[in-house]
């Protein structure tokens, strides 16, 4: 969230080239409350900001600006200070901005920085988006296990400033595949004569670069860890997701998932809604708006199918709606939780059985007690309603009191099936819900609702 409260001060410093209180000002706050208030400058002012300060945390108050940002101040600098800028950044935040580079600019940067960087840029920006490769880091503490404790922990030490976290460090055979994991407090309160591999940990938690990142995120979560080791297909230890990457992670997902629920296309990024424009937002939602409605059409083509039915029993032209926004809401709870329960692992589509027949039972319930309301409210307390001589309000009662059952089970079990269904098909099961499954719930209710009517009734 960018800050305007003290840009005003801010370039009153600059005009006085007080660099001392500019210096104090971005030392003395957090980066990421630094970054909001400079972000209301303008690029070329916050670059003067940044270049007064040590690179250290020049690059840790700028990893902490929002994408559009990063690239407006890039645009600014010189290729050498932009390869400067991105070498003293951890390299996870180095390669999402480079990622974010036309590929020319990203041809024009690399040869400007070291081979190293160069090359860890490379394979980090080579894993595809998604996976858990895509948002690890290769900034981790990894020692042999034949070192003694006192050793680790001097490395520990000289290697503790260049590194994003030391709390974990990862033992590592001759070539590199992972064998364990030693806590900075196993270290601490071990004996310093003893060996690494005496004090470690050989059961290790980890995950694979081709991973689904929220998956890798979940696990972080369950497991309440800070960090996790990413190893490729050989066990080879290639980078760690720590535990601030897990939320973004998870952070991004529910934003997707939400979206997609909404029934909202296009791209699905966390942060966006101010920096869209008018357009792009119409182009995000329209489609299955205009999609959603048009299917609604059938809706129409049931009611004027059934229009006999109508004219006779005007009463029924009165619960309409609350048929088809029971029938939404129903299905939405039923997918809502469903879809949690894939989400968070607690169900597969082994448990597709099971989950039907909860849902069935649920929706049993629910049905009778909705389905004796109507009928009860319906018989006696309605009042100046017209229906045909030789029936009752006690029969049109029960009448829409079953329609309006059989519409609770089935919205439940179509909302529970759908995501099941989509899950099997490899397919996001937000895409079934919400919108989606209330216009298909409107056409089934109108169906169901005349369709049992004129069964009861017998018309």
């Amino acid at each position: 969230m960018r800050n305007p409260l003290l840009a005003p001060e801010l370039r009153e410093l600059l005009s006085k080239n007080d660099v001392t209180t500019i210096q104090d000002f971005c030392r003395f706050m957090h980066p990421k409350a630094v970054a909001d208030f400079l972000a209301t400058l303008s690029p070329k002012e916050i670059w003067r900001i940044l270049r007064s300060l040590e690179p250290s945390l020049r690059a840790e108050i700028f990893s902490n600006f929002d994408e559009d940002v990063q690239l407006d101040i890039a645009e600014t600098l010189s290729r050498d200070e932009l390869a400067q800028l991105i070498s003293d950044m951890p390299p996870d935040d180095r390669v999402d901005l480079f990622k974010r580079f036309p590929p020319e600019k990203q041809d024009l940067i690399l040869p400007a920085l070291a081979k190293a960087e160069r090359e860890d840029l490379r394979k980090l920006a080579s894993y595809p988006e998604g996976t858990a490769g895509a948002v690890m880091t290769s900034d981790y503490v990894a020692l042999p296990p034949d070192i003694t404790v006192r050793e680790a922990l001097e490395r520990i030490r000289l290697e503790a400033p260049d590194k994003e976290t030391i709390y974990y460090a990862y033992v590592v055979d001759e070539k590199r595949r992972l064998i364990g994991l030693v806590s900075l407090k196993d270290l601490i309160l071990a004996p310093p004569h003893k060996l690494v591999r005496d004090v470690m940990h050989k059961d290790v938690i980890f995950a694979r670069v081709t991973d689904d990142q929220e998956d890798v995120a979940r696990m972080i979560q369950k497991y309440d860890l800070l960090a996790l080791p990413i190893v490729n297909g050989d066990n080879v230890l290639v980078g760690i997701i720590t535990h601030d990457d897990a939320v973004d992670v998870i952070t991004q997902e529910n934003t997707e998932d939400i979206e997609k629920f909404t029934a909202i296309g296009g791209p699905h990024e966390a942060g966006v809604y101010m920096k869209l424009s008018t357009l792009e937002y119409f182009r995000k939602r329209a489609p299955w708006v205009i999609g959603l409605a048009g299917l609604e059409l059938f809706s129409g083509m049931i009611i004027r199918h059934f229009e006999d039915v109508l004219n006779q029993f005007l009463i029924l032209a009165f619960y309409m709606p609350m048929m088809t926004a029971t029938g939404g809401n129903t299905g939405s709870q039923s997918a809502i939780m469903v879809i949690r329960a894939l989400a968070l692992r607690e169900i597969s589509l082994k448990d597709f059985l099971k989950v039907i027949f909860k849902e069935f039972k649920v929706s049993l319930l629910l049905a009778l007690v909705l389905g004796l309301l109507l009928w009860f409210k319906i018989t006696y307390f309605t009042s100046g309603a017209e229906v045909p001589s030789g029936f009752s309000l006690s029969t049109v009662g029960l009448a829409i009191g079953l329609a309006f059952a059989t519409q609770v089970i089935v919205a439940s079990l179509l909302g529970g099936v759908l995501p099941l269904l989509a899950a099997a098909l490899k397919l996001d099961p937000a895409i079934v819900s919400g919108p989606t499954l209330s216009t298909l719930m409107d056409i089934m209710g109108m169906l169901v609702y005349f369709s049992i009517c004129k069964i009861v009734l017998g018309i």
